[in-house]
């Protein structure tokens, strides 16, 4: 994949745009914005060179996103708990998080980010997780154990469709295919 230079060849521009619901444009500014990231003497191996997940998490877009270390770890190929990102990874990012990528693509990757233990089901922990990732985990704005305990309780009431404690891949499909402004807000835009 190594490209000379740290423009972006245009056979690999055309095999970019195939893989993902991004853009000729996106790919470019993607390309230009993850090269940024980088020291100036290292711009002409972007194809080569994973930016540490420290730089990524500077980026304006993800800065202020509840979700940010999540996103990384989801989207990071490395073996590492790093959650570096090459620039493949960083494309993947942006195609799903882009407003062409497909509601199931969306809530996919969006069941992944919420799922903080990896396990493939939202249980009690990772619940308790999203909604304190979302609320702030500040004291003022942190919720009593017995209000959490209810929030849980009342999003498995709704959600758990087989009563087993935990919400599913599909059961979170189908909570999210009932929320018409889920794929138009799950976005990041450069």
């Amino acid at each position: 994949m190594g490209a000379s230079g740290s423009r972006l060849p245009r056979d690999l521009l055309g095999e970019y745009q195939e893989l993902t619901f991004l853009t000729k444009q996106e790919i470019l500014l993607a390309h230009k914005r993850f090269s940024e990231l980088l020291p100036k003497e290292d711009r002409d191996q972007a194809f080569t060179t994973r930016i540490p997940k420290s730089k990524i998490l500077m980026l304006p877009e993800l800065r202020a996103n509840p979700f940010r270390h999540r996103i990384c770890h989801v989207f990071s190929t490395t073996d590492d708990r790093e959650g570096g990102l090459s620039f493949e990874d960083f494309l993947d990012m942006l195609s799903v998080f882009s407003d062409s990528a497909t509601p199931e693509i969306k809530s996919h990757y969006a069941f992944r980010i919420f799922d903080f233990d990896d396990d493939g089901t939202l249980d009690k922990k990772d619940l308790e997780n999203l909604v304190n990732c979302l609320t702030g985990e500040g004291e003022d704005s942190r919720l009593s154990a017995m209000e959490m305990d209810q929030l849980i309780q009342n999003i498995l009431e709704e959600s758990d469709i087989d009563k087993d404690g935990t919400i599913n891949l599909s059961e979170f499909q189908h909570i999210i295919s009932r929320s018409p402004d889920f794929t138009s807000s799950f976005k990041i835009v450069l």
